[in-house]
């Protein structure tokens, strides 16, 4: 089953942090900025530095700077940061790409190939990583191999969200906003505290209409919203050598269903268009079968966080990171793109996962390093539903009744006459249902160690590795009944019933996964850094069912681990009022992996190989006057599966999907006071050239280059206590898509997602 999810470069050096992130977040009072934004301080390498010192390439926006911009989101965000690119097809399923490289699985049997961190523990499972971004310190995104610090799943990179932490005090922030579609927000935090203990209460909640209409009378409007967003912190500092914080975080969503539009299969509205009304009807059974009465999403994700940080002594310290999360989701999709009772599809995923991560810090004149280990376990399900009534698949699919036809150009589903012809008027309806499920429970456990030595100023030379071991243990189950028109066989070919039993398989795996870096001061304020670092997608126990003579038995595969080498050179610093960043990088992949979609709507893990990237990364800002900041990056990516490829000919010089070869953006903020107001404004300009949604790539399948135009402007008065904005997004109204191919793809009639029009509002902020 393919419900898939499937950039551009950063906003501005001036609060963008170029260095590396903490797997562990950075206490807030520890990060902050002194001087000029090369000044910025992070704890990266288990230390306090300059972001200008610190050899790998990140990417990070503070809150403040995501309010400046108008992100609400990691996909709009993902509009301002080099070589990222975040798809939510929906809260369930994001695809977050990072260098060219994909992680959108929502298999519970296979990995994540980029880290997703929530405040220091891994969150990457695909079907509970999203949650709503607000209240935050940063968001950081590192871009390479980052297994040391990040563990396995940042086979390319990794994503840290940093949440406000408890301050000493009493303030509080209200925000509310409207605008088209009749979209309302209201977000904020309460906190109070002493230099000891302090407390934050911090919540978002956001309602739309959806953007699609949907002509089913039985149905929403697509892509409509209802999300709500709830954390709390503690934080106990007894002392300036002890801190504990506890952060409860609840995240839900209510959204309607998402518009997978057939161009193939026309409306009463007149031809498919993915840029108009769509007709998805869904299944009469829909609440029997697929679990809820209607298109869309119910989702439920619960996340605590104890962290533990003691300062032993003047150079020694012990971190622990403690994470437990729960997801629970329920998904319903109509996979035809049209008004037929063809192809109606739910998931229902659900699964939790625990960490803990110990790590001592050394910190001396000449020598820095870590040490620790990890442990880690998950175990979840993906369970896919499928309702159909048999005449109109068979015609849809298959034409058995030639003339027929599956949906006529008035909109008319002719493919409903079907049964009754194929029975002579015995039946009209043979309504049909199957459902199979995926699991994993997945254990590792990991030790590693990182240590930069410094043997003159100017130099700092670093090396880390991580050795770890895990067992992944999948399951498979599926209930298939046999089709009364096709004669005793399954309806969706390639499908197998497990006759009731759950099947089983088990593997261990263990890698080794080092990095070395380079950082030489060739002045005050320029650096050049050099990086060797090697990534990991785990293998995958990938087990489903086939049929024999003797019954139905285990279908087991097992794809390679896929690694990468990654080679990296740059420089960061700032001359006069220009900084900015310049990355050039070259990754090796041996055993490659690709999602193929089956003609029975599953999608399978294959090995495409060999495959390479090569890239360039740049950013610059420039401090105009004390209140103008012009900013211009963007990011070239050529990345392929190697021509001539023997393991996998059919995807031989193809490019990654959802990687753009070309991506940047500009803009400028304005910052000042008149007459004691204070005036802002941050209008921007993305661009981001042609990606292909499949491998193989197939144009019609794809999506040309888009440029947007973005903006956020307004006043701000009574010492910054209020402040009045106006903001737009896509303000051209611009026509692309966000997704092609899916589940239809695999039966023939691939189906088309419209991204968002043109979004604008009014927004009202209180602070005391």
């Amino acid at each position: 089953m393919a419900l898939r999810l499937s950039g551009v470069a950063l906003a501005a050096l001036l609060t963008t942090v170029s260095g590396i992130a903490l797997a562990q977040e950075a206490p807030a009072s520890r990060v902050g900025v002194e001087g000029d934004d090369t000044d910025i301080i992070v704890t990266a390498q288990k230390s306090e530095q300059r972001a200008v010192d610190v050899p790998i390439t990140i990417s990070a926006n503070s809150g403040e700077r995501m309010r400046e911009l108008g992100v609400q989101d990691l996909d709009e965000l993902s509009n301002y940061v080099p070589g990222l690119n975040v798809q939510e097809q929906s809260a369930n399923n994001p695809g977050i790409v990072i260098r060219g490289i994909t992680s959108d699985s929502g298999s519970a049997q296979q990995g994540p190939r980029v880290s997703l961190y929530y405040n220091g523990v891994d969150i990457s499972r695909s079907r509970g990583s999203y949650q709503a971004i607000y209240d935050l310190e940063r968001v950081e995104v590192i871009k390479g191999p980052q297994a040391t610090l990040f563990g396995t799943a940042s086979t390319i990179g990794a994503i840290s969200i940093i949440s406000a932490r408890p301050e000493a005090g009493f303030s509080g922030e209200l925000t509310a906003s409207y605008g088209n579609f009749d979209a309302w927000r209201v977000a904020g935090f309460v906190n109070a505290g002493s230099d000891v203990f302090g407390g934050r209460i911090a919540f978002e909640y956001k309602k739309r209409d959806g953007y699609v209409e949907n002509l089913a009378a039985n149905q929403d409007d697509l892509y409509a919203q209802d999300q709500l967003g709830v954390r709390g912190s503690l934080r106990f500092e007894p002392s300036d050598a002890f801190r504990a914080d506890l952060i409860l975080t609840y995240d839900q969503q209510r959204n309607s269903g998402t518009p997978f539009i057939s161009r193939a299969l026309p409306t009463t509205a007149g031809p498919g268009n993915p840029f108009g009304a769509a007709h998805l009807g869904g299944s009469p059974f829909s609440a029997q079968v697929l679990g809820m009465e209607k298109l869309g999403l119910n989702r439920e994700v619960y996340d605590a966080n104890l962290t533990l940080a003691w300062d032993i002594t003047d150079r020694w310290s012990l971190t622990l990171v403690n994470g437990y999360r729960e997801f629970d989701s329920l998904e319903v999709f109509d996979a035809d793109g049209s008004a037929a009772w063809y192809l109606e599809f739910a998931e229902f995923a659900k699964g939790w996962q625990i960490s803990q991560e110990s790590r001592f810090a050394y910190t001396g004149a000449k020598f820095r390093g870590s040490f620790g280990f990890n442990v880690f376990a998950e175990d979840s399900f993906q369970n896919v539903p499928f309702s159909s009534e048999e005449g109109i698949f068979l015609q849809c699919a298959a034409n058995i009744i030639p003339g027929l036809g599956c949906v006529n150009s008035a909109g008319v589903v002719t493919a409903a006459q079907a049964t009754a012809l194929a029975t002579g008027g015995l039946r009209t309806s043979i309504p049909y249902s199957s459902e199979f499920e995926n699991q994993g429970r997945n254990n590792s456990f990991s030790v590693f160690a990182d240590g930069t030595w410094i043997p003159f100023d100017q130099l700092e030379l670093t090396a880390g590795v991580r050795w770890l071991t895990e067992t992944r243990r999948s399951g498979y189950f599926a209930r298939v009944p046999r089709s009364v028109l096709s004669g005793g066989a399954s309806l969706i070919p390639g499908q197998v019933d497990t006759a009731g039993r759950t099947l089983h398989a088990e593997d261990s795996f263990d890698a080794v996964l080092p990095r070395f870096n380079i950082l030489y001061r060739a002045t005050d304020d320029i650096n050049v850094f050099a990086t060797v670092s090697k990534g990991r997608r785990s293998p995958v126990v990938q087990l489903s069912a086939r049929a024999t003579a003797a019954g139905p038995v285990a279908n087991l595969s097992l794809v390679a681990e896929e690694k990468v080498w990654n080679y990296e050179a740059g420089l960061k610093g700032r001359v006069g009022p220009v900084s900015g960043t310049l990355g050039v990088y070259y990754q090796k992949y041996d055993g490659f992996q690709v999602s193929v979609v089956q003609s029975n709507g599953t999608t399978v893990t294959q090995s495409a190989g060999k495959a390479s990237n090569f890239g360039v990364e740049a950013e610059v800002s420039v401090r105009a006057t004390p209140w103008l900041t012009v900013f211009a990056n963007g990011a070239y990516i050529d990345a392929k599966i190697e021509k001539g490829n023997s393991v996998a000919p059919a995807f031989s010089g193809a490019r990654f999907r959802l990687q753009p070869e070309v991506q940047a953006a500009g803009g400028f903020t304005l910052n000042t006071e008149l007459g004691g107001v204070r005036v802002f404004a941050t209008p921007t300009v993305t661009y981001r050239s042609q990606i292909f949604f499949e491998i193989p790539n197939n144009p019609l399948i794809s999506q040309p280059g888009v440029t947007l135009f973005n903006a956020r402007a307004g006043v701000s008065f009574a010492e910054d206590r209020y402040e009045l904005a106006v903001f737009g997004r896509n303000l051209s109204n611009e026509d692309y898509l966000l997704d092609a191919g899916n589940t239809g793809g695999a039966f023939g009639i691939p189906t088309f997602i419209p991204a968002e029009p043109r979004f604008y509002g009014i927004e009202l902020t209180g602070r005391f």
